[in-house]
């Protein structure tokens, strides 16, 4: 049997689009860094935009781009991630968000990963 441990990103956060090419942190709080003795995967994202323009959620891998999650305008994501990445020990996931330039609205965001 394997020792593994549930870890989860989520939250409510306000957005305001700055525009595609802009790339910005959608909360302090949506980090995840793998405990050096630990790898981890990712086994979902789902995800929800109040806002009238569709958004998108990035998912940055030690600082570089590594998923693109589009949400269309009032609407909601599932994506299930079980055995695409696998994590290795020390790897920093941020969420970052992007939107049309005055793009205003709330994202729901929900991404799933187990430590093993």
């Amino acid at each position: 049997m394997i020792d593994s441990t549930p870890r989860f990103l989520q939250g409510c956060f306000g957005f305001t689009g700055a525009g595609f090419a802009d790339l910005a942190l959608l909360d302090a709080s949506l980090v995840y860094v793998v405990p050096s003795d630990k790898r981890a995967q990712l086994i979902y994202f789902r995800g929800g935009n109040s806002s009238a323009d569709l958004a998108c959620v990035v998912l940055k891998q030690d600082g570089q781009p590594m998923r693109f999650f589009p949400i269309g305008a009032k609407s909601s994501v599932h994506v299930p991630l079980a055995v695409v990445e696998d994590l290795q020990p020390e790897t920093k996931i941020e969420v970052f968000f992007t939107a049309s330039p005055g793009c205003e609205g709330t994202l729901v965001i929900d991404i799933g990963l187990i430590e093993i």
